[in-house]
């Protein structure tokens, strides 16, 4: 097994030449140059205090088609009563942080401490970072936050305080994402719960071939303020004509 050890230079080897389970480097740093070399070239961070920084390319890669998104019937119901208020980069310190407690509090590990919650906030005040909020009376209940390059959104973390809470922040981003023509959501890891939303495995080499056609576009930078209401009605309205699928509960 072979894995590459960073230098202080901004270099990457070839995703191709990760390991099997996907590690393809070891060291460097958390700089917003590194950072945003990383994802543009299909890699990412993926560590916990106990290692140094390791970095990840794998192979399949799970993705969400934003047109794909799949709302099941109950969901949908959820997102009619509009009993969540959705908004974009509201919030996006509370949202990591959040992301990380939530699975502390479940006596898991995570891979967002407080080194890595630093770099992704500098990513979002550089304009590349975004979450997605969502509320309760008032109160956060959920949301998701992610890196957006070109026309690829990469999801990082979710967190539900409230039953089906991250599963509208995640549905009303494929639909923002989806009316901005992105390509596609890079969900990373293989997870039952996004494939039953729609999200399916591709091979190494044909998401880099996407994500090498994402990065023709400029990308959206500063904070997201799409309008919400108007995209919600368009999509949920019985007289449209549905881009998204719908399945059963």
């Amino acid at each position: 097994m072979t894995v590459f050890r960073l230098t202080e230079e901004l270099i990457f080897p070839h995703p191709e030449l990760a390991d099997e389970d996907g590690l393809l480097a070891v060291g460097g740093d958390l700089s917003p140059a590194r950072l945003l070399l990383a994802y543009s070239a299909g890699i990412f961070p993926w560590y916990d205090e106990s290692t140094p920084i390791l970095w990840w390319s794998p192979d399949p890669r799970l993705i969400l088609l934003p047109r794909d998104i799949k709302i099941s019937h109950s969901l949908r119901r959820v997102l009619k009563k509009g009993r969540f208020r959705v908004s974009f980069d509201q919030a996006f310190h509370r949202v990591i942080r959040e992301c990380a407690a939530v699975r502390v509090e479940k006596g898991l590990q995570t891979w967002l401490i407080p080194e890595m919650i630093e770099a992704y906030e500098r990513l979002h005040e550089l304009g590349f970072a975004h979450s997605v909020e969502t509320w309760m009376e008032g109160k956060l209940v959920g949301g998701l936050y992610g890196v957006s390059l070109g026309r690829a959104f990469f999801g990082e973390s979710m967190f539900s305080r409230e039953k089906d809470a991250s599963k509208v922040a995640l549905v009303i981003l494929a639909m923002v994402l989806q009316s901005w023509n992105f390509h596609f959501i890079d969900c990373q890891l293989p997870s039952d719960h996004l494939k039953r939303m729609g999200a399916v495995e591709v091979p190494r080499a044909k998401f880099l071939e996407m994500l090498r056609e994402a990065l023709k576009h400029p990308t959206y930078r500063g904070r997201w303020e799409p309008t919400v209401e108007a995209i919600q009605r368009i999509y949920l309205t019985p007289r449209s004509e549905k881009p998204v699928k719908t399945e059963r509960s």
